[in-house]
């Protein structure tokens, strides 16, 4: 009997790790459904004073959009049943480690994806992660695990997640 899930997929935007999740999902028919922030990162940035006017501190600017990207951010991790953060290694993720607080505080159970580089900084959200791991080939082991009770070994393949 299937597991159907409703997974969010949260962290670093500038690498294609969601699309290889997805392609992966839709290649095995996993019963996962995809969810994510909006990851074009100037709409994201912009969308406060696109929305609701310009402003003259980039405070402010940043905290409207701040404010209308965590509508969506706590909608969607309020209806996830699992959320993947993963962790770049070219910029700080300050609101992944966000998501995976939040995700902890509503009992939601979440993987953690990094390099070894990163151990140490994220030993707290690695503590409270149900798993911690380096490659999307990885999650997908897990997704199909969780979803089927298929156990299989992940294979490398030209992910961009190592």
């Amino acid at each position: 009997m299937d597991v159907e899930l409703t997974c969010y997929l949260s962290g670093e935007i500038h690498t294609a790790w969601r699309d290889e999740i997805e392609a992966a999902v839709d290649e095995l028919d996993l019963p996962v459904d995809l969810t994510g922030p909006v990851t074009d990162h100037a709409a994201s940035d912009d969308c406060g004073v696109t929305i609701l006017g310009a402003e003259q501190n980039a405070f402010w600017k940043d905290h409207k959009g701040a404010k209308l990207n965590a509508i969506r951010t706590r909608t969607l991790i309020g209806e996830a049943d699992l959320v993947v953060i993963r962790f770049g290694d070219k910029y700080k993720q300050w609101n992944a480690a966000f998501d995976a607080g939040y995700a902890a505080a509503q009992g939601t159970p979440y993987i953690v994806m990094h390099g070894a580089e990163h151990a140490h900084a994220l030993k707290e959200v690695d503590a409270a992660a149900f798993a911690v791991c380096e490659t999307v080939e990885q999650v997908v082991a897990m997704l199909r695990y969780i979803c089927r009770g298929e156990l299989v070994r992940p294979t490398p393949s030209l992910s961009v997640v190592r």
